[in-house]
């Protein structure tokens, strides 16, 4: 008697839909397809680097998908009963989805002129318009960066190892996410690469030629990088799925969308009971593999495990030179503890190229990935008692 054959569709082919779609491969019976509005596999982590010139970002999937793993580079615009329409005109039909969308980079628009003139770097396109744009400017033309996440941590220091004279906008705390004795360890390194760093100002308006502070002070800057905050697509939102505020999935704690049991989420566009992960490629690409066996779960007829990770630091590169590891208890919260230097450039490189050495290990033996658990989420998640919104 011939298997019935199962189809599982992935939406994205991130960190999280990669590794999803080589780990469900652990059952011969099913049919994957992953769908990606580009052809090559986008190191994020490595954006800045390519907008700097120090690096690519870009990896070919024919290097990274398991054998049988089929790639339609299309766009989903809407899901809907079993079905994925594509921009296209192609349908997709479905046994079980695994949402993996991703996230991107916002500029809001109640800063006047920032959507007009300041560059996002949270997308490939991004990137590459953003690269375009530095390689048409002065070497000592002024550059400033908005936003004092990792992201902009990264990319500030990244242009002013090349020479550039860099202004790092804050907008409050250089680098919230880290303990103080790391920020203080990110703070030297930007001040040795010549970054001047704004802590307090929030920039009130972007100019062509130059950024405005809420104190009224007036940046002049011939480029300007924005880096304040994440957003995700609005795909679940047109589909009529139920998001949390930003739009992000909502889902149960085996990853299951609350309101269809065919439609599992990971990565950055997933929210487990209202209480999503922070988007890192460090929580996506463990939330990718238990997405694809929640799915394994359900086609066997078994129950789904709940999400069960933890986290274990962040890490800064400062230039090719330098970084700060920040390390973590479990639940991601930082530690007082943290490596600093050119010990732990070595550690951000090794850590990056572990990425996607990982993703090529599970396309080559699907169920050899392993993540750290033990984040003892489900026991913070009783203890507060908050209802899925």
């Amino acid at each position: 008697m011939t298997a019935q054959r199962t189809h599982v569709v992935v939406i994205g082919g991130g960190y999280a839909g990669t590794l999803a779609a080589n780990h469900l491969r652990l059952n011969a019976d099913v049919d994957i397809t992953v769908v990606n509005p580009r052809p090559v596999f986008v190191e994020r982590i490595r954006l800045h680097q390519m907008v700097a010139g120090s690096g690519a970002a870009a990896t070919d999937y024919g290097t990274l998908l398991g054998a049988g793993v089929r790639l339609v580079v299309d766009t989903a615009e809407r899901i809907h009963d079993g079905t994925v329409e594509l921009t296209s005109g192609t349908v997709l039909h479905y046994d079980y989805l695994i949402y993996a969308v991703g996230s991107t980079g916002v500029v809001p628009s109640a800063v006047p002129g920032a959507r007009e003139y300041a560059y996002p770097i949270a997308e490939f396109e991004q990137a590459e318009r953003l690269r375009r744009a530095l390689d048409e400017l002065h070497p000592d033309a002024p550059v400033t960066v908005v936003g004092a996440g990792l992201t902009g941590i990264e990319t500030a220091s990244e242009l002013a190892e090349q020479g550039r004279r860099v202004h790092l906008v804050c907008g409050g705390t250089l680098g919230p996410s880290l303990s103080r004795p790391g920020r203080r360890s990110v703070a030297k390194w930007l001040r040795r690469l010549g970054v001047t760093v704004l802590e307090a100002p929030k920039v009130t308006a972007v100019h062509s030629d130059g950024v405005v502070l809420d104190d009224g002070a007036v940046l002049r800057s011939a480029l300007t990088i924005w880096t304040a905050g994440f957003g995700v697509p609005d795909l679940a939102a047109r589909s009529g799925l139920p998001t949390d505020r930003l739009g992000r999935l909502l889902t149960d704690e085996t990853l299951t969308c609350v309101d269809d049991p065919r439609i599992v989420a990971a990565g950055d566009a997933a929210a487990p009971s209202g209480h999503p992960l922070r988007m890192s490629c460090q929580a996506a690409i463990p939330l990718g593999a238990q997405a694809a066996n929640t799915v394994l779960s359900r086609i066997a007829g078994t129950p789904a495990k709940p999400v069960n990770q933890a986290f274990t630091g962040q890490c800064i590169s400062l230039g090719r030179k330098y970084a700060t590891v920040q390390l973590a208890r479990p639940d991601d919260s930082p530690l007082n503890l943290f490596i600093g230097g050119r010990i732990a450039a070595s550690v951000k490189e090794a850590v990056c190229n572990s990425t996607v050495w990982g993703i090529r290990k599970e396309a080559a033996k699907p169920g050899w990935y392993r993540w750290l658990k033990g984040g003892k989420r489900a026991r913070r998640l009783a203890a507060e008692a908050v209802p899925v919104p």
